[in-house]
């Protein structure tokens, strides 16, 4: 493990000084508030914003007529409208009808009642199992269905026939809220050149430019996006939220809009994770050799397609686990429904289907007989194994190790005992414990064939300090510190002579999406090779002067040394501008090739692996239920940043808890129930069990040092290893998400009294 390196932004953040969206003020500064739906599916019959053009401190009253570009945005597929307009479709409670600025937020707030809105009903649409029926209202005039994904390998047939034991289960997840600290903000003013610019905390910097200019009629150029410090993200802050409706009343009343959420339209509008019905046929010889995975899962992308078809795609590829599996079929039915849109959440549905699967395979481990860490072990990835989509993997598949090291942590901590086994707590008799595994793989990168590059600029100056520039956004996971330390290590500078310059379309190049794990190893590698194009400029320049091979300079903490000399990197800088050489450089990077799904070879171009146990104690009376202990294993190719990856493993095992034990985004018939925070049962930290991250570094030759992803994988096997050790304590199996308390308690009791069922 390397030393310790504190966060770039951690003190500005403390203290207070850093500056979020909403803490940016302009002369003469608007707010901006969109009058939302309200109704799950309808037809918006009349709207009139006379009266509240009429109040005073109103500056500007749109609505969709105003919009002079397109009038619809989205990442992958464009139907989700800016504005719904006059005879239109509202597709979900959170579609905006009209747009007010003015002078004060609680006249915007006054305006948006006074505008009045009729619609003519229509059914909604509320599940996507619903969905796919024959009968269904159409949320879209193109039918239900967002994607039919499909995996195919071997001859499921065939492998169910040679099976000696089959298991065949369905299980549940509820929609999520990603619940980021920092509500959607976004501030959009005109420049004396025309131009807008708009200032937002946003993953994807470059798509939000695209997407404001197609709606605004501008070429993209004349749109700057300036990213924001972000109050963490999840893939929540994917899509486009408030930047278009600000863009749009800025253009009109040629003043600054802040367009600021609450956290009641924070919760009604942004994505959320899929919910889904998941269902696991597995097939197994006696001895638990795994011979055939059939999933079928259906996914509720909501009103829009935001990332929908993506994350279903993960979550399908996913859904067999990480594991041999000679024949495999699964279908995902991705579907339109009018609950509020689905898109990214860290886990991308590999949270979703590992769950299933992870459940699904203790299930099988019971019925076999077996241990299940051995039957996860026997079927395990390895180097040479072939996935489920058909890719080989030829290095870094560290599962066994990871698999390996957990159970002989948890099997120390069970003190020879069994740790399946339920433990009666001494001295109270109605509290059990007992552990649970799960295990999991998580791809780095976008994959299925699409182009996966970054751009990042490195810059020198003549005081010995470099700068490192792309849009790549930093939402909490510690970017910042990743691209300062390997500029740092190609330039052989002390870290605290680098910066870190990101986000910003006009000053930074395109360094992609902050999604897929993707930016250590992605916009690293960037980083790391324009970092390497400078260096060897200055070694150039330096072995012309002192005349000896560029090969004869060495860099040491800041200084060239060549030929007995030691000259400050400053000074070679200088020596460079003097001969009109820019010490600067562009490098833009494109990871390995990956292939789209159902073309065989290699869809991903690196997959980090993950073991978790989970150790929980239950009230057999109250049916509550306690993490006390997670055991966290992560293949993360090569460690750069400890202090910053046992972050992303303490903060993963969190959300995987609250993920198993409290959350749910609840929607009935299209209408959102969870409108307020504090119906949304996020775990405290006084629910924090000791966390014990085991590191596991398997290289993987084109990441930058060996390094792999690790923002996701973190997260995703922590909620079956929770539910299979309530399993193992109570002889209940949880396959409905989250664990309900009262209906734990009732089906514990029915275990213990079977003569009254």
């Amino acid at each position: 493990m390397g030393h310790v390196v504190p966060r770039p932004d951690a003190v500005a953040k403390v203290t207070g000084a850093a500056r979020f969206a909403d803490d940016y003020d302009f002369p003469g500064l608007l707010h901006g508030r969109a009058l939302r739906a309200g109704v799950p599916h309808a037809i918006l019959k009349r709207l009139d914003v006379a009266k509240a053009k009429d109040l005073p401190g109103v500056v500007a009253v749109l609505t969709a007529e105003d919009i002079p570009g397109e009038r619809n945005h989205g990442l992958v597929i464009h139907d989700w409208p800016a504005l719904v307009g006059v005879g239109e479709k509202v597709r979900y409670v959170g579609d905006a009808v009209a747009l007010v600025a003015a002078e004060r937020r609680e006249i915007a707030t006054q305006a948006l009642e006074l505008i009045e809105a009729e619609y003519e009903p229509l059914p909604v649409v509320s599940d996507p199992v619903q969905a796919r029926q024959p009968d269904a209202p159409l949320v879209h005039e193109s039918g239900n269905l967002l994607k039919h994904i499909k995996v195919r390998k071997g001859d499921i047939e065939e492998g169910f026939a040679q099976a000696e034991v089959i298991l065949d289960e369905v299980y549940h997840t509820p929609t999520m809220e990603h619940a980021f600290m920092e509500p959607e903000c976004s501030i959009a003013r005109l420049t004396a050149e025309g131009r807008i610019e708009v200032y937002v905390g946003s993953q994807i910097p470059y798509a939000d430019r695209d997407q404001i200019a197609r709606c605004l009629a501008l070429p993209p150029e004349k749109v700057r996006v300036i990213g924001t410090l972000i109050g963490g993200g999840f893939g929540g802050k994917e899509d486009i939220a408030g930047q278009i409706h600000a863009a749009l009343l800025a253009q009109a009343t040629g003043r600054p809009v802040k367009v600021l959420y609450d956290r009641h339209e924070s919760l009604l509008v942004h994505p959320k994770r899929h919910a889904t019905q998941i269902r696991v046929r597995l097939g197994v010889k006696r001895d638990g050799t795994l011979v055939a995975a059939q999933t079928e899962l259906y996914g509720d992308s909501g009103a829009y397609a935001s990332l929908g078809e993506k994350v279903m795609t993960r979550a399908t590829t996913h859904s067999t686990g990480p594991y041999i599996v000679p024949h495999v079929k699964a279908d995902c039915y991705a579907m339109y429904t009018n609950n509020p849109p689905s898109g990214a959440f860290r886990g991308f549905g590999v949270t979703q289907s590992c769950f299933a699967v992870e459940s699904a395979m203790d299930q099988l481990a019971e019925r076999l007989g077996m241990d299940p860490v051995e039957l996860r072990r026997k079927n395990a990835l390895r180097v040479g194994s072939v996935t489920n989509t058909g890719q080989l993997l030829t290095e870094s598949v560290g599962l066994l190790e990871c698999i390996d090291r957990v159970e002989a942590e948890m099997r120390r901590l069970s003190g020879g005992r069994d740790p399946f086994k339920p433990q009666v707590v001494p001295g109270a008799p109605n509290r059990v414990r007992a552990w649970g595994l799960a295990v999991a793989f998580k791809n780095t990168g976008l994959g299925g064939g699409a182009p996966d590059k970054a751009s990042a600029e490195v810059e020198l100056f003549t005081d010995g300090t470099a700068e490192v520039r792309t849009s790549s956004a930093e939402i909490g996971q510690g970017l910042v510190a990743v691209l300062q330390m390997i500029a740092a290590e190609e330039l052989s500078l002390p870290l605290e002579k680098v910066r870190v310059l990101l986000s910003d379309t006009d000053l930074t190049p395109d360094g992609g999406p902050t999604t897929a794990s993707r930016q250590t190893y992605v916009t690293g590698n960037a980083v790391r090779l324009a970092s390497d194009v400078v260096r060897q400029a200055v070694a150039t320049t330096l072995a012309e002067k002192y005349d000896v091979p560029p090969e004869g300079v060495r860099f040491v903490e800041g200084l060239a040394q060549v030929n007995g000399h030691s000259v400050p990197l400053g000074e070679a800088v200088a020596m460079m501008k003097a001969e009109g050489r820019e010490p600067k450089a562009t490098y833009e990077y494109w990871a390995p090739k990956t292939q789209p799904l159902g073309t065989g070879g290699d869809m991903h171009f690196a997959y980090s692996f993950a073991t978790q146990a989970a150790e929980v104690e239950v009230d057999l009376e109250t049916g509550e239920v306690r993490v006390l202990r997670v055991i966290a294993a992560n293949d993360v190719g090569r460690v750069i940043n400890p202090l910053g990856l046992q972050g992303q493993i303490e903060g993963g095992v969190m959300m995987g808890l609250g993920n198993a034990l409290t959350e749910e985004f609840i929607v009935e018939e299209g209408r959102v129930i969870t409108d307020r925070l504090a119906r949304y049962r996020m775990p405290s930290i006084v629910l924090t069990p000791q966390i014990i991250p085991i590191v596991v570094e398997h290289p993987t030759g084109e990441g930058p040092y060996g390094a792999k992803g690790i923002g996701e994988i973190s997260s995703i096997p922590t909620t079956p290893a929770i539910t299979n050790a309530v399993y193992h304590a109570t002889g209940v199996r949880v396959k409905r998400l989250p664990v309900d308390q009262d209906w734990l308690a009732r089906e514990i009791a029915r275990r213990e009294r079977p003569q009254d069922v």
